[in-house]
């Protein structure tokens, strides 16, 4: 047992300030230079994760403590990403659980407490922003234990120590009245709660990856733990890989991690997180051991994807305009990169040019799509599905845990929202801030294209977030967005004058001089129909004067929509054509003669002949009159004229809708 090691992950919901605490403990530690210059959340390296504000990748740091050296694991807090943080957690002995001050509980600290909770870990809770003017640590700390017994927490567990910090200022208390003015008591609390790693020196050598990187002179890094024995640089070792070979290899460097760097190492005992070059093929949860007596370890295991999305590649007319990378090979050799490093995802392939990718929710998906769109990928992605499962003979669904946060004043729209998408509501709390939080048990397929609803429905005030709850007998179908899509139906470039003339059609997503192509979504209709719309008319010019000819039009601010937003949208026959300069909608058939009109839910029809012509009418059973359609003209309810149909209709052979007769005497 090494005494002189500490390994902890640091758990909480998006936005907690995990990253924020970590770049002060770092400060704290002497990691930097006086005069060196840190970036804020200086744990966040990837580009997306700097510009999202959120953790995407577990990230491994180590500081030092009056000798002992602590290894940190930045975590994830968003659900999405999960299989990060149960990586994580297979390879540290304690976890320090973040909550905030103002928020308490919510549904990513349920999950990531509930993975700490069952691989036996010891917990530390620090409750965060106490500065913040709506703070309730005490109310907090309440909430925090009804979720440890929620949870069936141990006795040893629910015996946590409890600290109130301020990350941003790098303070941490252990009451709130404590005049500490830096993170001496975390790092004491670390100390003395967090148990040293156990292990054998001598034992066979077990060490379990965890994660992988990529350096341009060593090649393929695997990242974990040594469980049991000691790896030396240098040493003949074996791989046991997930199909049961096992490939002898040798191990040509061996790195610890200091701060923000990787420190050279020659040897690693139990405990100790290391990064190992020299083993060419290897994938996470695959074991390092003796080359002379293999010992595998057992598998780490990673919760299943709940969604799905088709990608393709692009066929647009503009295919191959913007992007490096366009063909089924290059998204082929992209994905299974893919699943080297992320193992919470899946990938089929139906066809050669079409692949089935499942993962845990949208926005795993959506960085995924982001991060290829920046390397210079072109593709074609369809509406999310969720997948099903068979139970006993029943079609079963994925159900999620969903919680809004929002002002009073939206609670009757939000609960309408909901119950809509077969939402049911489960707790209400009002705290008295005049914000209420509600919870609800919803289908997955509810919460796709929720989000931006909710959002305009309560003005942007409101905040959501979800988490898988398990599964549920089918639900039946769910309402989809109730408005249709404005369709180019010709190439060439938008203009001011055409804009200008839709705009009362419904929302436009194009700025004019866009160039635009046959099928492409350049709007949403206002109504349930789609429209094909000639959004490239240019304004004829003539020799006739008129004074308001050459008055100013006045365009409505389009609504460009970003990726999520995109994907949000999309119905069954749209997709999202991803560029690295652009994301357009389109219809999946481009031709508008090709494509079938979209029917929504009918409305009742009756027989009527005019002229030995017979013709099908629709009826609003709602009014006392309708339009015909495919003659004009309005039809009315008259029990006197019902003679002069051909042949005479009676209430029977229309039970659900009014009888009609054409008001205009064709009968």
């Amino acid at each position: 047992m090494s005494q002189n090691t500490r390994n902890i992950a640091i758990i909480a919901h998006v936005d907690h300030g995990k990253t924020t605490l970590v770049d002060a403990m770092l400060r704290q530690s002497g990691i930097f230079s006086a005069h060196e210059e840190v970036a804020e959340r200086v744990m966040d390296s990837n580009d997306l994760e700097r510009e999202r504000g959120i953790t995407i990748l577990a990230k491994i740091t180590g500081v030092r403590f009056h000798g002992t050296k602590i290894n940190i694991v930045d975590t994830p807090g968003h659900s999405d990403f999960g299989g990060e943080v149960e990586r994580a957690l297979k390879i540290v002995d304690g976890v320090m659980l973040l909550v905030d001050a103002s928020e308490g509980p919510l549904p990513q600290t349920r999950y990531v407490l509930m993975k700490a909770l069952e691989a036996k870990l010891k917990p530390i809770v620090v409750i965060n922003k106490i500065d913040r003017p709506d703070a309730r640590a005490p109310e907090v700390l309440n909430e925090i234990y009804d979720l440890f017994i929620d949870l069936d927490a141990k006795e040893d567990q629910l015996d946590f120590p409890v600290l109130y910090s301020n990350a941003k200022t790098g303070v941490a208390k252990t009451s709130l009245d404590d005049p500490s003015e830096d993170l001496r008591p975390l790092f004491e609390a670390i100390m003395a709660h967090i148990p040293p790693p156990a292990g054998d020196p001598d034992a066979i050598l077990q060490a379990q990856v965890a994660n992988l990187d990529y350096s341009d002179y060593l090649g393929r890094l695997a990242i974990g733990r040594v469980f049991q024995g000691t790896l030396r640089h240098g040493d003949e070792v074996a791989i046991c890989h997930l199909n049961g070979a096992i490939q002898k290899t040798k191990i040509t460097k061996l790195y610890s991690f200091e701060g923000l760097k990787r420190v050279d190492e020659t040897i690693a005992r139990p405990g100790d997180l290391v990064a190992v070059a020299g083993v060419a093929g290897i994938t996470i949860g695959e074991t390092i051991t003796s080359a002379e007596t293999p010992k595998p370890m057992p598998l780490i295991q990673i919760d299943e994807p709940t969604i799905g999305m088709t990608f393709t590649v692009n066929t647009s007319p503009f295919a191959g305009k913007e992007g490096q990378f366009v063909t089924s090979r290059n998204l082929r050799d992209r994905l299974d990169k893919e699943l080297l490093t992320n193992v919470s995802i899946r990938v089929e392939s139906d066809t050669p040019e079409t692949f089935r990718v499942s993962g845990r929710g949208e926005l795993q998906l959506a960085i995924l799509i982001e991060m290829m769109r920046r390397e210079g990928f072109e593709l074609t992605v369809g509406k999310p599905e969720i997948l099903t499962k068979t139970i006993d003979g029943k079609k079963m669904e994925p159900v999620e845990m969903l919680v809004i946060d929002c002002p009073e004043d939206y609670i009757g729209v939000v609960i309408e929202k909901l119950g809509s998408r077969k939402g049911k509501m489960s707790k209400m709390v009002n705290n008295g801030s005049g914000r209420v939080r509600l919870e609800f048990h919803i289908p997955s397929r509810g919460l796709i294209g929720l989000r931006s609803e909710i959002l305009t429905d309560t003005r942007g005030t409101a905040i959501l977030n979800s988490l898988f709850h398990g599964y549920i007998e089918w639900q039946g179908e769910i309402p989809t967005r109730p408005t249709g899509s404005l369709v180019a139906d010709r190439a060439g470039k938008t203009t001011g004058n055409a804009i200008f003339n839709l705009q009362e059609r419904g929302e436009i997503f194009v700025n004019p001089g866009t160039e635009v192509y046959e099928g492409m979504i350049v709007g949403e209709n206002a109504r349930q129909s789609d429209l094909d719309v000639n959004i490239v008319k240019e304004k004829k010019l003539t020799n006739m004067r008129a004074s308001s000819a050459d008055e100013a039009i006045r365009l409505v601010p389009p609504k460009l929509l970003n990726l999520e937003q995109a994907i949000e949208f999309i119905r069954e026959d749209e997709m999202v054509e991803v560029t690295p300069k652009s994301i357009r909608l389109r219809k999946k058939i481009l031709k508008a003669n090709q494509r079938s009109p979209r029917r929504y839910a009918s409305s009742p029809r009756i027989q009527a002949s005019r002229g030995g012509v017979n013709r099908s009418v629709a009826v609003d059973s709602s009014s006392d009159s309708t339009r015909c359609g495919r003659w004009g003209g309005m039809m009315s309810t008259s029990p006197a004229r019902r003679t002069k149909l051909s042949p005479p209709i009676s209430k029977a052979s229309a039970p659900d809708c009014s009888i009609v007769i054409c008001s205009l005497g064709w009968w």
